[in-house]
């Protein structure tokens, strides 16, 4: 049933771009349904945008129109149409509203649509995303980020939230310190201290992990139409979240031997891009580390043209000692050093960690104190109380030794199974492989993680974590689960 707007500007989501459409529907919101009103309007819009029936560069209703359309609450079209943000569907520009988004800067379709050639640009998240990130999935989850919890430790997990929970009756007033927990940032400061390079408490501000970690930095650092450079294939939720900013995304090379050094070289002598943003040891999604020779000529490059670099070290302690630290190198002048507790004890804690230079935590926190306040103190707390036992440290190298024999025997599992592997990695939570026959409409990454998902299969295809559809359909693994008869079985089937 469509609402019959006397004012089309103010309910039709195309009308204020220029185009005739019916005015915005009431949609089909069942509040008895099981499952959150969310839920059910980011299926709903994002059931449209697939359907068509909402064209790329469609205006959307404010928010306020659209909860009065559809009698929710302001602050559920907010979470609703973060959501539709973070799965690409949505886009913003601000001070206009939002927008269907396209779904690379040249394509014409809507995002999870079929792409029309292999050389197609693709949005980095798509449909497969929830499932991959939920953990609630039925299906065999390969192309996850999260281990299985038995190989965190749980008993230490769940005894740090335990003892979280004991929070102090006074500790219930306020929201909690701007830059985050102080004992967990004393803690920080004295192992980065002891472990890279020194760093004071004050210069260590925790966020909702590493996500909101680069969503801080690209707000403070950067403006629409900056140009920021990422690895090229690297972190999906970081190429859609360079695009969300408005800021253009230039793409450097990394394979098997780490970066292309002279293609960034020429890039940054052409762009003179505003900040890069780099996963040093145990790169997601090829799982290898730059050697301590590119990590010099990096930081060289980013001093001759005077750009930021945003190390990625999330996954520092599943690394062996002694691999090259950006932070350690440079004493974190123009390095900003981003870290997170998901890989190591649970990524249902969402703690993360930002360190900087003295002079650059203040606008951080400005903004981070804007855009959400603080962060939550009794997560914050349950870290502190996780990483400050004396068993934590064997805990992550009992891990790391797991990871790196896993890692061993998925290689091996997917040779067999007739994939290559695109680097060999030393550790760390994953391995790329796929087949070197090129990719067609009819058979790429995406068609191929598409079958799999009806086998009960989740798999991370090539384009999650490139700017362009790759050449030959690839997937990220996770080590924990490459080795099941059940995906061998499936892989081979795709030969």
């Amino acid at each position: 049933m469509a609402m019959t707007a006397e004012h089309p500007s103010e309910h039709d989501p195309a009308a204020n771009d220029g185009r005739h459409a019916a005015a915005w529907p009431v949609l089909p919101i069942e509040r008895q349904r099981r499952g959150s009103l969310v839920d059910q309007i980011v299926a709903a819009i994002s059931g449209m945008v697939n359907r068509r029936e909402l064209r790329v560069g469609t205006k959307m209703p404010s928010v306020r129109q659209f909860a009065k359309v559809n009698n929710v609450s302001t602050f559920t079209v907010v979470e609703s149409y973060d959501r539709l943000l973070h799965l690409g569907v949505l886009s913003s520009r601000r001070g206009s509203g939002f927008f269907v988004a396209r779904c690379g800067p040249d394509a014409q379709q809507p995002p999870c649509a079929p792409s029309s050639t292999a050389s197609t640009p693709l949005t980095p998240v798509d449909a497969l995303t929830p499932d991959l990130y939920s953990g609630q999935s039925e299906a065999l989850p390969v192309g996850a980020g999260w281990l299985p919890p038995e190989w965190y430790g749980e008993s230490t997990i769940l005894d740090a939230v335990r003892h979280a929970m004991k929070i102090p009756a006074g500790r219930l007033r306020g929201y909690g310190h701007p830059l985050g927990f102080p004992s967990l940032r004393q803690h920080l400061s004295t192992t980065l201290s002891f472990d890279l390079c020194a760093v004071e408490p004050e210069q260590i501000l925790l966020t909702h992990g590493a996500s909101h970690a680069f969503d801080l930095v690209l707000r403070t650092l950067t403006r629409p139409g900056d140009v920021v450079f990422v690895e090229d294939p690297g972190y999906s939720n970081l190429l859609a979240l360079v695009r969300h900013h408005g800021c253009i995304p230039v793409g450097i090379p990394r394979g098997a031997a780490g970066l292309d050094m002279e293609v960034l070289a020429k890039e940054a002598a052409a762009h003179h891009p505003k900040l890069m943003f780099v996963n040093t040891v145990l790169q997601n999604p090829l799982g290898t580390s730059l050697s301590q020779a590119q990590a010099h000529r990096l930081l060289a490059l980013a001093e001759q043209y005077d750009f930021w670099l945003v190390e990625d070290d999330i996954y520092r302690e599943l690394a062996a000692p002694g691999e090259a630290s950006l932070a350690a190198m440079d004493g974190l002048r123009r390095v900003i050093r981003i870290a997170s507790f998901s890989k190591t004890l649970s990524p249902v804690l969402r703690v993360g960690a930002v360190c900087a230079s003295a002079s650059l935590i203040p606008e951080l926190v400005r903004v981070k104190m804007l855009t959400g306040l603080t962060t939550s103190e009794i997560n914050e707390r349950a870290v502190f109380d996780a990483v400050s036992n004396r068993a934590y440290r064997k805990q992550v190298e009992r891990l790391a030794q797991h990871l790196l024999d896993a890692g061993a025997r998925a290689q091996e599992r997917l040779i067999d199974a007739g994939l290559q592997p695109l680097a060999r990695p030393r550790g760390g939570m994953f391995v790329s492989a796929g087949w070197s026959t090129p990719a067609t409409p009819e058979r790429n990454g995406r068609t191929i993680a598409e079958q799999a998902l009806r086998a009960g299969i989740l798999l991370a295809p090539g384009e999650f974590f490139s700017l362009r559809a790759p050449a030959t359909p690839w997937f990220r693994f996770n080590v924990a689960y490459a080795a099941e008869p059940q995906l061998l079985d499936f892989l081979r089937t795709c030969r």
